[in-house]
Parts: C-alpha cells; sequence; structure tokens
C-alpha cells in the first residue's frame, strides 16, 4: 500500500506524543516528516524514547515554531500538548494551514469544550470561541460522520473515551433519565503525563492506592456535556479517579439507577435509529453546536421507540412487556446492537468483566454489564489502555477517518499479555 498522507506530531516528547509517534510509523498509509517538543527540541527522537532507535530517525524541533506549518507539505498535524499550549498555537498557523489543505487532530483539552465550562475546570482562560464552534468532538464510535468532514477535531480525555463508551448506548435509550450517575473510575501512571511530580514518583506510587482531584476533575463537564447532548437533557455525573499502581489502563465502572418502570424498546430499532443520527453526515458539523444536534436527534429517535412501549392513558416511564425475559438480557441486545460494526468495542459475553490488562497495548473498549435485580441498579464496566484507546490509538482512528481508509488501518494491535 502506497503511502497517502504527510504527518507531524507536535508534542512527541510526552508519552501520548511517543505513543502517537509509535502508532504513526507503522501506518501503512502514513509518512512521519516531523516531531517537535519544546522541552526536548534539537534531540533525537531516539534519545527522548529509546524504543524507537533505528525507526524514527527524526530530530525534535521547536513545537511552537510556526515554520513547521509553513515549510513542510504537511497533509495532518497531530498536537499533543499540554493543556492550553494548543489554544495559543492554532490561532497563529491555522488560518495559513487551512488554505493548503492541512487537518489538525487536537490530543489536548483545549477544544472540547465551551468557554462556560472550560475556565472553571481547566482554570484558564478558553480558547478562541471560532475554533471551539469549528472543532468536532473526536469519539469515532459516536461521531464518525462528523469526524469525516471535519478539519479540526478534538480528541476525547482518556476517562470520557471509556465512560462515555459505557454510557452511550443507556444515554439514546433513555437509561439515564433520572438524571444522575456515578462513576468509580481508575487509570495507571501514564495518564498523568511524563512530567516528574511527588505524587507520580515511584516511591509514592508503589503498592499504594488513592482517589485524586475529587469533585474536581477537569474530565466531568466533558462527560456530563456529551451525555446530556445524547439523552436529551442533563446528566449529573458524580466521578471519582484513583491512582493505580500500574503504568498503563483505565477501568471505569458506571453506576446507573434507570428510571422507575424503565424498559428499552426493542435493541435493532430503537439503537439503529439512535445510530443512524448520531453516526450520520448531515446536519451541522461543529462542536458542540453539532453536538447538540445530533444528541437532540439521537434522544427523538430514542423516546419515539419508548413511547411505542408506553400503555394507552399511562403518563408514566414504560413497562416490561409481558414475556420480554430479563433486563441484563435486553441490555446485552442493547449494547451489542449500539455497537455492531464498531472493530474496537467489545462488549463481553454476560457474567464476564473487563480487566485492563486485557486490552493494554491495544485500541480496545472492552464492555461488561451487569444489572442487578435486588437493588435495580445497570452496572457498566469499560477498560481501555490510556495511551492507545484513551489518546493516540483514538487520534489515529480518526485520522483514518477523515482520510477515508478503514477505521482498523494501522491499528491492528493484539493486547499485550501477560
Amino acid at each position: 500500500m502506497t503511502v497517502s498522507v504527510r504527518v507531524a506530531v507536535l508534542g512527541a516528547s510526552g508519552y501520548a506524543g511517543g505513543e502517537l509517534v509509535r502508532l504513526l510509523v507503522r501506518h501503512p498509509r502514513v509518512e512521519l516528516v516531523a516531531v517537535a517538543g519544546s522541552s526536548r527540541a534539537g534531540e533525537p527522537m531516539a534519545a527522548v524514547f529509546p524504543h524507537l532507535r533505528g525507526i524514527v530517525e527524526l530530530d525534535l524541533a521547536e513545537a511552537a515554531s510556526p515554520a513547521l506549518w509553513d515549510d513542510l507539505e504537511l497533509d495532518f498535524v497531530f498536537l499533543a500538548l499540554p493543556s492550553g499550549q494548543a489554544a495559543e498555537l492554532l490561532p497563529r498557523v491555522l488560518p495559513r494551514a487551512w488554505e493548503r489543505g492541512v487537518r489538525v487532530i487536537d490530543l489536548s483539552g483545549d477544544l472540547r469544550l465551551p468557554a462556560s465550562l472550560y475556565e472553571p475546570w481547566y482554570g484558564r482562560p478558553a480558547a478562541d470561541p471560532a475554533l471551539q464552534a469549528e472543532a468536532v468532538y473526536g469519539l469515532s464510535e459516536l461521531f464518525p460522520g462528523r469526524i469525516r468532514e471535519a478539519r479540526l477535531v478534538a480528541n476525547p480525555g482518556c476517562y470520557p473515551t471509556a465512560i462515555l463508551l459505557a454510557l452511550a448506548p443507556l444515554a439514546a435509550a433513555g437509561g439515564l433519565a433520572s438524571g444522575q450517575v456515578v462513576v468509580d473510575a481508575k487509570s495507571g501512571v501514564s495518564g498523568a503525563g511524563r512530567g516528574a511530580s511527588a505524587s507520580t514518583a515511584f516511591a509514592e506510587v508503589n503498592e499504594n492506592f488513592y482517589p485524586y482531584k475529587v469533585g474536581r476533575h477537569q474530565h466531568t463537564p466533558e462527560i456530563e456535556h456529551v451525555l446530556a447532548e445524547l439523552a436529551g437533557q442533563g446528566v449529573t455525573v458524580l466521578l471519582t479517579t484513583h491512582l493505580l499502581p500500574v503504568t498503563r489502563g483505565i477501568l471505569a465502572t458506571c453506576y446507573v439507577r434507570p428510571p422507575e418502570g424503565w424498559w428499552p424498546a426493542p435493541p435493532v430499532g430503537e439503537v439503529a435509529a439512535a445510530k443512524a443520527v448520531i453516526g450520520g453526515v448531515g446536519g451541522p458539523a461543529a462542536h458542540p453546536a453539532g453536538l447538540a444536534a445530533q444528541g437532540a436527534g439521537a434522544a427523538a429517535a430514542a423516546g419515539a421507540g419508548r413511547t411505542a412501549m408506553q400503555g394507552a392513558g399511562e403518563a408514566g416511564a414504560p413497562q416490561q412487556p409481558d414475556g420480554a425475559g430479563d433486563l441484563g438480557v435486553v441490555l446485552d441486545g442493547l449494547y451489542r446492537s449500539f455497537y455492531a460494526g464498531k472493530p474496537f468495542v467489545r462488549v463481553l459475553p454476560p457474567g464476564q468483566v473487563p480487566a485492563i490488562k486485557h486490552v493494554q497495548g491495544s485500541n480496545f473498549c472492552d464492555i461488561g454489564l451487569h444489572y442487578d435485580r435486588r437493588s435495580g441498579w445497570i452496572t457498566v464496566f469499560a477498560a481501555i489502555d490510556n495511551l492507545v484507546k484513551g489518546a493516540a490509538g483514538q487520534a489515529v482512528q480518526n485520522l483514518n477517518l477523515m482520510a477515508g481508509w478503514d477505521e482498523t488501518a494501522g491499528l491492528d494491535l493484539v493486547p499485550l499479555f501477560p
């Protein structure tokens, strides 16, 4: 297969950037022509990441240099810069880059949220509103049609990737109508980035386990924002994050108490309708405005299915149809239908739960389901590799969509085990 696009990675000296480089150099249709990282500018890539010795023969350029955009004939630029830096850089380089047809995938959090949500949670000024309006939220499984047409994509955060994939089918089917979700999520240390700190030092993390950013994790509004659009109503997420004494991986355990009497409509029709709206190419493409339109359509499709299940004259939630069987079985069908044809989401057989070891080094998201008859709660488990599906792999998946290729190109990664 011949090379089709020329790409650059800015922020290649960090964990996500280094992982992105590792994936891109083995992509059959990509030529990696430049890497940049301000903190290590001038050094060979192999000096920063010795595992790439003999594989990547490039020196790191200055990430903020406009010359990278002006002097190279690039098709795509990946930004793996710390939060805040992309928002400062892009207004200076994007107008000319877009004139030459360059498309951008940003792995930071700078373009995922409107200013009203970004500033209080990130503690810094938001990006130019025009950039935010242009950016499409890049969760490939939910918004492929938007991503294909985009010239600027905001790659999701690592926690939101796992949590949104875990909850999207329920949101589209009305299962979050109670408006409240509890999430207990745990991440490996690489999620904190490569910069040294006492909290991520070996002596602090080894044989230890603790929550962090309680009540103030910056991924909370991102999760709520997308779930609200999918559900067609506000959703409050109580997110507690924990640091695991492991290098890679996220395990999210999501607890949902569905509305009393809730019973999803038959999965094929309802979820197919929701998927058609979410994945379609029509309508507004920008995020968050385009996302709102997608979510409203998905909610309408889901609502139509739920209304059909209600008895005549009833004002309450739809009731379980006679002989429908166990809600856990129906949920399994709901998830399998929703993610049919999505190569990187693996819905596990009933009774099985995911583990981070089973997705390590891959772009998979493994999902497990449990319905507890006694309490009435639904528990959804999701496991990803935070550096692959939670960052670099998701970015390559978005590249494939934007370039019109198969989503799996360059991502045929078998998980590492043990």
